[in-house]
């Protein structure tokens, strides 16, 4: 089968995954002693997931980045009861992870919809407090994205990341004929006939020793953290970043690119993951390919010719490898067949585990039937 895509592109310049913003809910209202009455109470903060929404977006709009709920009304002779202050909501994208600035977790947005209290207003003055209002609590929360794309473009600089961003989604980052890193997340997406969107991030390239947080380190390996899945790409030809650095084979970049997120987060290594093996537009490849192909396969039988710190402890299980030439568009288009195919079989997955946890629960809730009471044997 043939899939056809019709690619849009959704460059993010300034890109923001990370907020700190201050947050305090609203005073209440003062209480009226001589008649009893009591004051509303403060305007809590909420965080709301919304689609569409960004964290540049909050950044943008609200430069001192300080939200306060609004104040309870006093009680009065009209109103005894004084009217609870407006509530201030802060609109980001779904998938956000909410903590304190010593970073305890407070709670996750993780679909539309989902809100969460950050900062609760203060009580109205009332009989207990000799109706004095007390203010609200304040104080800085960070908001971190958790999940930024779908698929999460893993590897060296010049492996031709940048170039297959560009192919999948006719983008254009920056590229460069020398070994030259993206920065920043520039993220591409690509809408199939059916209307699927499929988001794929250009991350900032790995050097070797990103796990001790040399070069863009940490900086990469959270956003690798906050992906679906992850794409290594490998140049066919091997890499060399520089003429004082050692010249390595596609198999030893694709067991360094391993290695690297084993040492950072074990974890990453449980992610689906596919191969893609770029440049095969340039002579003498496939035979290159093929050797590439036969190490995979067997790499209990090569792991002697890598050197003892450069063998993960255990191996990325790839769902399919690909192999493509971003310049010339070779395998573009199988690509995004096994994209596809990836998302959808991981999406089914996580679908019945989800279900089979709400039998469980279901299961667990129910009451055991009650033994049925006949009373005392009657004697005929």
């Amino acid at each position: 089968m043939v899939w056809t895509s019709r690619i849009c592109y959704r460059k993010y310049g300034n890109f923001v995954d990370n907020l700190r913003i201050y947050v305090k809910g609203g005073s209440g209202g003062m209480g009226l002693p001589r008649l009893g009455g009591q004051g509303g109470k403060g305007g809590d903060v909420w965080v709301v997931a919304k689609r569409g929404a960004t964290l540049k977006g909050i950044k943008d709009k609200y430069p001192h980045k300080r939200f306060i709920g609004g104040v309870g009304q006093n009680s009065s002779i009209r109103a005894l009861k004084g009217n609870k202050g407006e509530d201030q909501q802060i609109f980001t994208p779904p998938g956000i992870a909410v903590t304190t600035e010593d970073g305890k977790a407070i709670g996750e947005l993780n679909a539309e919809g989902d809100q969460l209290l950050v900062a609760r207003g203060g009580h109205g003055g009332s009989l207990h407090s000799n109706f004095l209002p007390s203010k609200g609590l304040g104080h800085h929360i960070r908001l971190d994205l958790k999940l930024i794309a779908d698929i999460g473009l893993v590897g060296f600089p010049n492996a031709g990341k940048s170039s297959l961003l560009a192919a999948l989604s006719h983008a254009k980052p920056q590229i460069a004929d020398y070994p030259f890193t993206t920065l920043r997340p520039q993220i591409g997406k690509i809408m199939y006939d059916d209307h699927r969107q499929v988001s794929v991030a250009d991350l900032p390239g790995l050097i070797e020793g990103a796990h001790l947080n040399k070069g863009m380190g940490h900086k990469f390996l959270k956003h690798v953290e906050r992906t679906k899945q992850l794409m290594l790409v490998v140049d066919v030809c091997g890499f060399q970043l520089s003429s004082k650095t050692q010249s390595r084979s596609a198999f030893e970049a694709v067991q360094l690119l391993t290695m690297e997120l084993e040492l950072y987060k074990e974890e990453l290594l449980s992610k689906p993951a596919l191969l893609v093996v770029n440049k095969m537009d340039l002579p003498d490849t496939e035979e290159s390919f093929e050797e590439l192909m036969d190490q995979l396969q067997n790499q209990e039988d090569y792991a002697h010719l890598l050197p003892e710190d450069m063998v993960p402890k255990n191996s990325l299980q790839f769902k399919h490898v690909v192999p493509v030439s971003a310049a010339t568009g070779h395998g573009i288009e199988d690509l995004k067949v096994c994209i596809r195919q990836s998302l959808d079989e991981q999406a089914a997955v996580e679908t019945e585990a989800r279900h089979r946890e709400q039998l469980r629960e279901l299961r667990g809730t129910r009451s055991p039937p009650a033994s049925p009471s006949w009373g005392s044997p009657r004697i005929m």
